[in-house]
């Protein structure tokens, strides 16, 4: 399995219904793609507080790179992900990704 982490900082002046709105949209990939195995989304409400202004994020599990490539290339995907850095502070600069191997 493949988790896809991806973390963002919004600009400022982006409120929270218009991040709500775009976690929507993301979700409505789910079941559009096969090997996409599930999305979480949401806003960090970790105690440490190191979160360096990555205030959200989501993490998109995939069975295998395959899928995730799958996923890179869809079109939906590449909507929500050229709205995703229209709102990241900076654009690409204020969004992190990280892609880890799970072993099952």
């Amino acid at each position: 399995m493949i988790r896809h982490i991806v973390l963002v900082r919004f600009r400022a002046d982006v409120d929270e219904a218009t991040i709500r709105a775009l976690f929507e949209e993301l979700h409505a990939i789910e079941g559009r793609i096969d090997g996409l195995l599930s999305i979480t989304s949401g806003r960090s409400e970790s105690p440490e507080k190191i979160e360096r202004g990555y205030m959200h994020g989501f993490v998109a599990d995939f069975a295998d790179w395959p899928a995730l490539e799958a996923y890179q290339a869809h079109p939906d995907h590449q909507r929500f992900g050229a709205r995703l850095v229209a709102h990241a502070e900076g654009g690409l600069d204020g969004i992190l990704v990280f892609d880890l191997p799970v072993q099952n």
